[in-house]
C-alpha cells in the first residue's frame, strides 16, 4: 500500500459537479493498493497516517485533530520505466482495492480522526492548496 500525503490549507473532491468531500487545514491522502495488501496493512497505514508528524511543529493529525481527505489513487502503482505508456499491473483491481481503502478510512475514524473521502470508481476532480509544501510518500 502506498499513500501520498500532502499538508493542505484546503482540499476537495468533486464528482459530476458536486463536492463529495472537502477539508480545511489538514492532510490530503492519495492511497494506492497493490495485490499483496491486506486488512492488517490497511490498519498499519491508518496508524501511520494519523500519527505522521508532518504538520507544523512536528505535530500529527492525532495531536492536532487535523482532518484527512482520503482519495483512492491506483496510479500510485503506475510503472513508466519502459516507453511512454504506464503499466498499471502492480495496482490491485478495484474489487480488491476498494475494501482496503475503506478499511484505512474506518481505522482512521476508529482512532478519532475526522475523515472525508472521494468516491471510488468515479472520475474525480481533486483540488488542493498545499501548505509548505510538504509532501511525503509512505510505502508499506
Amino acid at each position: 500500500m502506498r499513500a501520498l500525503v500532502q499538508t493542505v490549507a484546503r482540499a476537495c473532491v468533486t464528482v459530476d459537479d458536486a463536492v463529495v468531500g472537502e477539508i480545511a487545514d489538514g492532510l490530503l491522502v492519495l492511497v494506492g493498493v497493490t495485490h499483496a495488501d491486506t486488512p492488517q496493512v490497511a490498519a498499519t497505514m491508518a496508524r501511520k497516517l494519523h500519527e505522521l508528524r508532518i504538520l507544523d511543529d512536528e505535530r500529527s493529525a492525532a495531536d492536532t485533530g487535523a482532518p484527512l481527505l482520503v482519495v483512492s489513487q491506483f496510479t500510485l502503482y503506475g510503472d513508466a520505466r519502459k516507453g511512454r505508456r504506464p503499466s498499471w499491473t502492480a495496482a490491485a483491481p478495484a474489487d480488491v482495492a476498494e475494501p482496503l481503502v475503506e478499511a484505512v478510512v474506518e481505522e482512521l475514524r476508529a482512532r478519532g480522526a475526522t475523515v472525508q473521502t472521494g468516491r471510488f470508481r468515479t472520475h474525480m476532480r481533486v483540488e488542493s492548496v498545499n501548505v509548505g509544501p510538504r509532501t511525503l510518500l509512505l510505502d508499506l
